[in-house]
């Protein structure tokens, strides 16, 4: 079982080597933009002149936009705003809530909360398809007969990094973080090399080309944004992964190795197309010399099988926070490495993402076709964290508002500006992540109400407790052993303690009413798991918390617990559950299809007993019938 102390969090190796592990994890994603963010600016969507005054432009407006995105938002400011040393867009949710509960922005912050889970899950697709094919795409620039093997490859290394999945990935993790430094320093090196051919490139990190090119071609620039913003595709990542790393190994790999890695590399590529604007083809593999493409090619893939790893592995996390936190219902979730809790494997979740993946392969055929349809997930999470961000520093963090106003401001108009260049994008692809994160909104919120929904209807119907106790006490034979009736609302008599006396006419010497509560902070101390509260005639309401980052293991809780009469022994001890029959009507509360699909949720949700660790001989399930 997982506590504050036991987690990630004091993270006892030094900064160096979680600097390194950061590198695979963290920058998988930002690290394998350059195989196809310069390109697509250039010859997208929206095609610009491959001439000095664009290749300037462009590249000063990349810097100027890791600058203010990743380093000074990201890095500098949000990672400020760890939830007990967890980040990412759900912990940022939480601990706002934390602060905020009777603000009138709070419900606020519930919706943007959702929508940045949604539209995560429109982006984990998009990311492995795409870093991908256009690592593999390098094999054209090997030799033009391997074209038609780049799709049949593609989807073949997709196949099988999902299968591996279910096995875990902890003992080939211990690679990533040497080969994705290998990467980065290839990624130098080329970029150094095309630079001498062409020094004068390095004038481009003034910020006069972008203003001169926004000042020139200012609808051509405005949409060239929609591509340049592949260059900082899993910024959010920095901040996600807080929990994992701790916050300074995220900006030591930064600022020391990724960032100067990754412009040296778009620098280089802008040297060489000065000279060579023919090779806007493929500027990436192009800065190889020709009898190094291959390893390159290799290198390349390798980097984007752990960047989709990473991404993978984040899809697990988010949906294992999103049932914790009761957006998703119980979802089968299994433990691949006895030593990390954080290595989980979600078979709903990647089996989904492995049919979405290579349907979109097999649709988009190319990576460019592929980056119509990328960059609105990402722009729109980074909209919604500057949002969460200014609610953060003027409400709880209290900045001046001088200070506030303004840095939020520029935030809002560059995150603005980025994500309404990408909604042009919809009509050649953007739409599919936007149905995607539409489809994971509709399920989220449409189980969030139902849970609400369904407490309220079996709240009405319960009987007060000490009612009940008082005339069951009276009435019911008494038998030994201790019964856990296991409830979701801390109110009221659970309906499984009703059904159970009205049939068997009995009552346990010993009666525990056990309400799971998942607290708004990523872990919970052993000390303050549970409370008990005695109810008189051997009754007790019990409450045991965990954070969002922790699963819920029933028998270990009760095993420490001391005040409520004798040690609780699991041979002893009976769990009681209902499993209720939902039944849609026409009674205020949602659309009756709406309804009809939290019934379907409800259904098919991984069972109490397995989801909370009950053993498998001392559970007893009792139905109900519940309209909502």
């Amino acid at each position: 079982m997982a506590t504050a102390a036991d987690s990630a969090h004091p993270h006892k190796d030094g900064i160096a080597k979680m600097a390194l592990g950061a590198l695979g994890v963290v920058f998988g994603d930002i690290g394998t933009s350059p195989l196809y963010a310069l390109r697509e600016t250039f010859v997208g969507h929206h095609p610009l002149p491959v001439d000095a005054f664009h290749i300037y432009g462009i590249i000063s407006v990349m810097f100027w936009t890791m600058m203010l995105i990743v380093t000074l938002k990201y890095v500098t400011i949000i990672m400020r705003a760890d939830n007990r040393g967890e980040g990412g867009s759900i912990a940022l949710q939480a601990l706002l809530l934390r602060h905020g509960h009777g603000q009138w922005w709070a419900p606020l912050v519930i919706v943007l909360g959702v929508l940045a889970t949604a539209l995560f899950f429109g982006e984990i697709i998009i990311t492995p398809a795409m870093s991908v094919l256009s690592a593999v795409e390098g094999l054209k620039t090997v030799e033009a007969s391997l074209s038609p093997l780049v799709l049949p490859i593609s989807v073949g290394i997709l196949i099988a990094l999902f299968l591996i999945q279910s096995s875990g990935t902890h003992k080939v993790g211990i690679l990533f973080g040497p080969i994705t430094l290998l990467y980065f320093i290839v990624l130098a090196v080329l970029g150094v090399l095309s630079i001498a051919n062409n020094p004068d490139i390095l004038g481009a990190l003034s910020p006069h080309h972008a203003i001169a090119f926004f000042a020139t071609d200012g609808l051509l620039a405005f949409l060239a944004l929609s591509s340049v913003v592949l260059a900082v595709t899993g910024a959010e990542a920095l901040y996600a992964d807080m929990g994992h790393f701790g916050r300074n190994p995220i900006r030591v790999s930064w600022l020391t190795i990724v960032l100067p890695a990754l412009m040296l590399n778009y620098l280089g590529q802008g040297a060489m197309l000065l000279d060579n604007p023919a090779a806007i083809k493929s500027p990436f593999f192009l800065l190889a010399p020709e009898e190094l493409r291959l390893p390159l090619v290799i290198l390349a893939t390798l980097a984007t099988i752990i960047a989709s790893q990473a991404v993978i592995s984040g899809a697990f996390s988010v949906t294992r926070q999103a049932v914790q936190l009761g957006f998703l219902p119980r979802l089968r979730i299994m433990h691949t490495s006895e030593r990390s809790l954080g290595q989980i494997y979600v078979p709903v979740v990647n089996w989904s993402l492995l049919v979405l993946v290579i349907i979109l392969v097999l649709s988009f055929r190319s990576s460019s076709n592929l980056a119509a349809a990328y960059g609105i997930s990402v722009t729109g999470v980074m909209f919604i964290s500057t949002c969460m961000l200014a609610i953060l520093t003027l409400f709880i963090w209290k900045w001046p508002k001088w200070l506030a106003i303004p840095l939020v401001g520029l935030f809002f108009v560059v995150d603005g500006a980025f994500f309404t260049a990408t909604l042009t994008k919809i009509p050649d692809g953007g739409w599919f992540p936007l149905m995607i994160g539409l489809i994971a909104f509709t399920m989220l919120t449409t189980w969030a109400r139902g849970r609400q929904l369904m407490q309220k209807r079996l709240l009405e119907s319960a009987m007060p407790m000490d009612v009940f106790i008082k005339s069951a006490s009276r009435a019911a034979t008494r038998v030994p052993g201790t019964a856990v009736f296991m409830t979701s609302t801390p109110e009221g008599v659970p309906h499984a303690l009703l059904h159970n006396l009205k049939h068997n006419k009995v009552l346990h010497d010993r009666i525990l009413i056990l309400t799971v509560v998942i607290d708004e902070v990523p872990y919970v101390d052993l000390e303050d798991r549970i409370d008990v509260m005695p109810l008189g005639e051997n009754f007790y309401r019990m409450i045991v918390r965990y954070g969002f980052m922790q699963e819920p293991d029933i028998p270990a809780a009760l095993k420490i617990v001391e005040n409520c009469g004798p040690k609780i022994k699991m041979m002893d001890t009976s769990f009681f559950l209902a499993r209720q029959t939902l039944l849609a009507s026409e009674r205020p509360g949602m659309a009756l299809w709406r309804e009809k699909l939290f019934a379907w949720m409800l259904r098919n949700a991984e069972s109490a007993m397995e989801f909370f660790r009950l053993p498998t001989n001392r559970v007893v399930e009792l139905g109900s019938q519940v309209e909502i």
